[in-house]
């Protein structure tokens, strides 16, 4: 089982990876949209987005008594909210939403010690997550986005 500080410094690799990534892409991809999916400007937006939502919750799972509240929300919804402008807002304000809220979280877990990683709370729509339920999908992410933003650009679905 990985310690906290290897799970720290996956999720620190996901992060640079799809840093890395996003730096790669020319202003002609931003709007190259996967066959069944998002294009990069809206992957971009959206992980702003989930990384705002996942902040707070490793902080509930942290500071407040086990099993409390850990509240889901409506991607899909957010994702065509118009106002929320993933379909045409530029992608530096939520590129740098994402890299700071990862740098937040990242503080937040260096500061962890073995024995967090059972602490717990209840997700409204998945039920009990643990820290590390947390840091396996927070790790996972942007990975997952990266390999759709590389499918995007290369018309694969």
């Amino acid at each position: 089982m990985p310690t906290m500080h290897e799970h720290a410094n996956e999720y620190e690799a996901a992060t640079r990876a799809f840093e890395r990534q996003v730096a790669e892409l020319s202003a002609a991809q931003l709007d190259q949209r996967h066959p069944e999916g998002w294009s990069p400007r809206q992957v971009i937006h959206h992980l702003a987005d989930s990384e705002a939502q996942s902040y707070a919750r490793l902080r509930r799972l942290v500071a407040e008594p086990a099993g409390s509240i850990i509240q889901g929300y409506d991607e899909a919804a957010w994702a065509t909210a118009r106002a929320l402008g993933y379909e045409h807002d530029p992608i530096d304000v939520p590129l740098a939403v994402f890299s700071a809220v990862r740098a937040g979280s990242l503080a937040v877990l260096r500061n962890l010690t073995d024995t967090d990683l059972a602490r717990h709370g209840m997700h409204s729509e998945r039920g009990r997550i643990t820290v590390e339920d947390w840091l396996a999908i927070y790790t996972r992410h942007p990975r997952e986005h990266g390999e759709q933003l590389a499918k995007a650009l290369r018309g694969e679905k």
